[in-house]
C-alpha cells in the first residue's frame, strides 16, 4: 500500500522512514521544491543528522504524485499549516483513504482542534484519526522504543492506524477520545514552555514537577469540559507528552521558555530555537478556550501573558504562587476517572 506523508519537518520525516520499515511505499511531500529536492540529493534531513532516507522513500513537492493511489494520507505539518494542506488535498484523495493527523496543536485563529477542521474539510464519513503521544522526532528516526495513542471516533479506524504505524520500536495503543487527544497534544506545549521558563530562571525539579502536576489538572478539567476523558490525560497523549516536553533536551517548547527565562523576548527565543514553537499559538488557543467554557487555568494563563502581554517571569512565576488557598480537587473527589 502507497501511504504519504505531507510535511517533511523532522516529525514528518520520522514517520517516513517508520513506515518505510514497516514494509510500504512511502512518499514524502514538501510543500517547498527547494526543500524536496535538498532532500532528494542528500538523503538526509537537517534537522535529524545522521539518518539516512533509504532511496526507496519517494521525496517530492508535487502533490498529485503525492496524492495518487495512496491509502493512507499523514498530516504531519506545523499547526499554522494544517487547514492549508487539508484544503490541498481535498478532492485529490481516494475513496477509502485513511487521513492520519500527526500534527499537534490548536488552529491559532480559530481554536479549533484538528479533527474537527479535518471533519469540515473532508466530510464527516471520512476515515480520520490522531495519533499522539511522547514521540520525539529525533528518537523514532533512530528507533527508539516508543509508545502513542490512534485515536478515532470509530474505533476500526484507530486500529486501522494501530496496524499500520506499529513495529517493533513503535507500540501503538487505541482509544476513541479524540478530544482527549488532541487536547493533550496541546496543551502539554504550554505547559512545557513554562516549564522552560521556570529553568531558565534557575528553580529546581520542585518547580518542575509543581508545574507539570498542576498542569496536568487544568488540561483534564479543559479536556472534561470540552467532551473528553480525564482518563485520557493520564495517559500516553497527557501525561506522557507532557513530562517528555516538559524535562527533554529535544523539546523545543521548553528550550524556547529557558530562553526566555534567561531574559529573551517570546519572539526572539522562538527565532532562536529554530524551529516551530508549537506552544506559543496553543496558549492563546488555550486562553479563549478555557474562558469560553468556563476553566480555570492559572499556568497556561501566566504562560500566555509571558508571552503576549510581556509580563515578567518572575511576577508570573509570584502570582502563581500567590493564589488564594484551595483543596488539590476542586470537587472533592479523585482527579481520574477509573
Amino acid at each position: 500500500m502507497k501511504t504519504t506523508v505531507f510535511g517533511s519537518g523532522s516529525w514528518g520525516t520520522s514517520i517516513a522512514l517508520l513506515l518505510n520499515d514497516n514494509g510500504y511505499d512511502v512518499t514524502l511531500w514538501s510543500k517547498f521544491e527547494e526543500e524536496s529536492n535538498i532532500l532528494s540529493d542528500t538523503r538526509e534531513n537537517p534537522l535529524l543528522k545522521g539518518v539516512v532516507i533509504p532511496d526507496k522513500i519517494n521525496i517530492t513537492s508535487d502533490i498529485n504524485e503525492a496524492v495518487s493511489n495512496a491509502g493512507a494520507a499523514v498530516i504531519a505539518v506545523p499547526s499554522y499549516g494544517l487547514r492549508e494542506t487539508a484544503q490541498a488535498l481535498l478532492g485529490r484523495l481516494e475513496d477509502d483513504c485513511v487521513i492520519i493527523c500527526m500534527s499537534k496543536g490548536i488552529e491559532k485563529d480559530t481554536s479549533s482542534l484538528f479533527s474537527s477542521i479535518l471533519k469540515e474539510t473532508f466530510g464527516e464519513s471520512a476515515s480520520i484519526a490522531a495519533v499522539s503521544g511522547p514521540t520525539h522526532a529525533e528518537e523514532v528516526a533512530r528507533k527508539v522504543p516508543t509508545a502513542c495513542v490512534a485515536a478515532s471516533e470509530d474505533i476500526s479506524v484507530a486500529m486501522r492506524v494501530q496496524n499500520l504505524l506499529m513495529n517493533d520500536y513503535l507500540r501503538v495503543y487505541t482509544t476513541t477520545d479524540v478530544v482527549g487527544v488532541e487536547l493533550g497534544a496541546a496543551l502539554k506545549n504550554v505547559i512545557a514552555l513554562g516549564a522552560g521558563i521556570s529553568a531558565g530562571l534557575g528553580f529546581g525539579d520542585n518547580t518542575m514537577a509543581m508545574l507539570i502536576t498542576r498542569g496536568l489538572a487544568e488540561m483534564a478539567e479543559l479536556c472534561v469540559k470540552m467532551g473528553g476523558r480525564k482518563e485520557t490525560l493520564a495517559g500516553l497523549a497527557g501525561l506522557g507528552d507532557l513530562i517528555v516536553t516538559c524535562m527533554s533536551e529535544y523539546s523545543r517548547n521548553r528550550r524556547a521558555g529557558v530562553f526566555i527565562g534567561n531574559g529573551l523576548s517570546a519572539q526572539d527565543a522562538m527565532t532562536k530555537t529554530g524551529a516551530v514553537v508549537e506552544g506559543y499559538y496553543a496558549a492563546k488557543a488555550a486562553k479563549e478556550l478555557s474562558e469560553k467554557v468556563d476553566v480555570d487555568m492559572p499556568i497556561c494563563l501566566e504562560t500566555y501573558r509571558v508571552l503576549y502581554e510581556n509580563k515578567p517571569p518572575k511576577v508570573a512565576l509570584r502570582d502563581l504562587m500567590g493564589r488564594s488557598r484551595r483543596s488539590e480537587q476542586s470537587t472533592g473527589e479523585e482527579i481520574w476517572v477509573t
